[in-house]
């Protein structure tokens, strides 16, 4: 019998697990593997492994993350993709046993300058540097070293200056789904407004 010839007799069959897990699997399925990846997945990267379609993933996700009501984990959705994270309440005792110290939290200049490219993007350093009237060289590559901001291209005009727009990062540490869940904008000038008037500005 030649080598070719017994290769191709011990070839495994396909496995099992290979197939379309049952109905009964599918939810278990999903956590699975959101919760070893540990960052987002698209639906269709999930409905390739499962064998399945994106709209039985969607069906899915939508009942699975109903069963995470009022625990500790939770099931977003982000655009075309979905994660399971811990839920904000209990970040202090995340951070108390895993021994996370505070820090990490934005500075008002970097929110001012995050809110900036949220509500615009994609924009220009010089936009952004026009509208809070200083200099926000510093800020932009923080926040990008952050991985809250990323380049969206150039603009087309001489120089080409990088153009930035939030990222997938942005919409899970604010809690939502795509940039249009923003709040209006009118509503952060309307609390500027008061917080002056309390300081008697």
């Amino acid at each position: 019998m030649s080598e070719t010839e017994n290769k191709e007799q011990i070839s495994p069959l396909p496995s099992q697990n290979e197939l379309p897990p049952t109905a009964e699997m599918l939810p278990g399925a999903v956590e699975a593997i959101l919760f070893a990846a540990g960052h987002p997945l698209t639906y269709e990267k999930i409905a390739d492994s499962l064998s399945i379609s994106k709209e039985e993933v969607l069906a899915c996700v939508d009942e699975l993350s109903r069963t995470f009501d009022g625990r500790g984990i939770q099931l977003i959705h982000l655009g075309d993709s979905c994660q399971l994270v811990t839920r904000e309440a209990y970040l202090p005792y995340i951070r108390r046993a895993l021994g996370v110290r505070r820090g990490g939290n934005l500075s008002r200049a970097s929110l001012e300058t995050l809110a900036i490219v949220a509500y615009h993007q994609p924009v220009t350093r010089a936009y952004i540097d026009e509208v809070r009237g200083v200099d926000t060289g510093y800020v932009v590559t923080s926040l990008i070293e952050k991985g809250l901001i990323v380049s969206k291209g150039r603009l087309d005009v001489p120089g080409r200056p990088t153009l930035y727009g939030t990222t997938e990062l942005f919409l899970r540490v604010f809690g939502l789904e795509s940039i249009e869940q923003l709040p209006p904008a009118e509503q952060f000038l309307q609390q500027d407004s008061s917080d002056a008037q309390g300081d008697g500005i």
